[in-house]
């Protein structure tokens, strides 16, 4: 990638608002009949959705219109239990005003995508969920999700906290959890073994086509970078582990903004560009770029602005003005927008530290190999992205290894290695960012 072209500035900013939803179609979803299962302020007590507890044990229950596929995780900074489901009518507890109900602070839900719901719990401190359950409503109607909180520190650290598949929402069955696990009764059923899902991943190869990138040295970058792409896909196939899908597959030009979109709407977990670099001095060795966090915050705030008229339909919003409800939906989504982009750059920072480490064991580094840019393809807040930029064509010794398959070879495997450091480490694995097999 030569360096005039490498920091584009955004377009716009209503475009990073479109960007960070793409949650087209949620209007016609969020009108009345919808409005009170998203609020969450049931008008009559109900034993299908209730709050209890103290700081030792607290009981969170949602009431569901039917039983679905969902999984529970934890964040920390802020501390939350975010739960994923598929797209479902739901009743939560009664608002817990100003002050906590045992662990939890407050909560909020609703859809997050098509097809998609997403409740969100703030939590006093770390905790363990214990045990995570749907069962039968003991009002008769629909069926309840039942979660258990513990603190976190109630749990020793031996525990293993590699991630497993959703689970099938069975009675008397949840999610795995994503947190030490604790043992459960000998008299409790085993959970049954769950459709095995596969994390999403897309490799981009840079340029393509009539864009060559950098050229140094007998190195054209869009040639090495493919090259360099297909060794990586296909060493990720033969995990068996990933769905891995490319933005080109050839020597053809992809538009930035579709690159973008192909990861986004592949619901990837991970979006990798590869790159090769170039510079006027001798510099050498590889860089991994992620979204400048000033970018990251605009397009929170551009997607917050634009979330009426990019969400909605002029007729879906008239339809919420005129119920009332229409400043209650605009305040869910805003909340469910910035916990994305929370979890995106979360997840971001995890695997970028993870290439690092073990690029680090495979090839040169740049000094401060982790930056920071503007790269219009890593402008999304859905989808944790870097851009790595695998050596300088511009510098004889690192074009010479640019054209080893020895050395494509070597670096290949360490970035795999990182992926499947980052996928056994990481706390989340959203519904959305897995395909079935």
């Amino acid at each position: 990638m030569g360096v005039g072209g490498r920091h584009d500035m955004l377009e716009s900013w209503r475009s990073a608002g479109l960007a960070i939803c793409r949650l087209a179609g949620l209007g016609a979803l969020l009108l009345a009949p919808l409005i009170g299962a998203v609020d969450g302020r049931a008008e009559d007590a109900s034993p299908d959705q209730t709050l209890q507890g103290n700081m030792l044990s607290t009981s969170f229950a949602v009431g569901l219109e039917r039983s679905v596929d969902y999984q529970v995780f934890t964040l920390t900074n802020p501390n939350r239990v975010i739960v994923e489901l598929a797209a479902v009518r739901m009743q939560l507890p009664s608002p817990t005003g100003d002050k906590p109900v045992g662990l939890v602070k407050s909560f909020r839900g609703g859809l997050s995508a098509p097809g998609q719901s997403r409740i969100v719990i703030d939590v006093v401190a770390p905790v363990v969920v214990q045990q995570q359950t749907i069962e039968p409503s003991p009002s008769g109607k629909g069926y309840r999700l039942v979660l258990i909180f513990i603190p976190a520190y109630s749990v020793t650290n031996d525990v293993p906290r590699a991630p497993t598949a959703p689970k099938k929402a069975s009675y008397g069955l949840g999610a795995s959890s994503l947190q030490p696990p604790v043992p459960r009764p000998a008299e409790r059923p085993e959970v049954r073994a769950a459709k095995s899902y596969k994390p999403v991943i897309v490799i981009d190869p840079g340029h393509g086509g009539h864009d060559s990138g950098a050229e140094k040295n007998g190195v054209v970058e869009k040639d090495v970078v493919l090259a360099f792409g297909k060794a990586l896909r296909d060493k990720l196939a033969s995990t068996g582990k990933y769905k891995v899908l490319m933005t080109r597959e050839s020597d053809v030009f992809v538009p930035l903004d579709e690159r973008r979109a192909f990861a986004e709407n592949n619901q990837a977990a991970l979006f990798i560009a590869v790159h090769a670099d170039y510079a006027r001095s001798q510099a050498r060795g590889a860089t991994i770029y992620s979204l400048r966090e000033s970018v990251a915050d605009a397009l929170r705030r551009s997607a917050k602005t634009e979330l009426p008229s990019s969400l909605m339909s002029r007729v879906e919003l008239a339809a919420l003005q005129r119920s009332g409800d229409a400043e209650a939906v605009r305040r869910i989504l805003a909340d469910l927008i910035e916990s994305e982009v929370d979890i995106t750059k979360e997840r971001t920072g995890v695997f970028t530290r993870s290439v690092i480490e073990y690029m680090g064991q495979s090839t040169n580094l740049k000094e401060n190999p982790d930056r920071s840019a503007v790269f219009r393809v890593l402008k999304t807040a859905q989808v944790p992205a870097v851009l790595i930029e695998l050596a300088y064509v511009s510098n004889a010794e690192d074009a010479r290894l640019l054209k080893s398959d020895h050395w494509r070879d070597k670096v290949a495997d360490s970035i795999m290695e990182a992926i499947e450091n980052y996928f056994a480490n990481q706390k989340a694995k959203p519904l959305a960012n897995m395909l079935p097999e």
